[in-house]
């Protein structure tokens, strides 16, 4: 898997890949039309993150390359990748449980805050891409 040069793109079925963790310097792109929505991606190597019509989707410190990003009525799905070991923020439905798994593996069920927010870490230094999928 290779960073996104393009900052954001998207890919067959309603899926999009964004972020680009080798970026000294911040980058963005604003107003990215996809499936009806307004995206927003913001990346370099300290932050990645991105809104859909101005409301968190997704945020990851340090900053990370996602691909094959799928959100879908039971949670959402992606590949990502990083230099270090990155802790994830995802914005899901409100006060709701989901599991979560990471490379095919479960980690465990966890819960929403009052914001929608569900925060992972990831181990990424030197493990090449990681698949997550987090479902009700």
């Amino acid at each position: 898997m290779a960073v996104v040069e393009e900052l954001i793109r998207e890919e067959a079925q309603g899926i999009i890949s964004f972020g680009n963790h080798k970026l000294d310097a911040k980058a963005k792109v604003e107003d990215f039309e996809h499936g009806g929505d307004l995206l927003k991606v913001k990346t370099y190597k300290s932050m990645t993150k991105l809104e859909k019509n101005g409301m968190f989707a997704y945020e990851s410190v340090p900053g990370t390359s996602v691909n094959n990003f799928k959100e879908s009525e039971t949670g959402v799905t992606f590949v990502v990748e990083g230099d270090e070991d990155a802790q994830i923020t995802v914005g899901l439905e409100d006060d709701t449980e989901y599991n979560v798994f990471v490379n095919d593996e479960n980690i465990g069920r966890m819960k929403t805050n009052l914001g929608g927010k569900l925060n992972i870490s990831i181990e990424l230094a030197g493990a090449g891409e990681v698949s997550v999928r987090i479902e009700k």
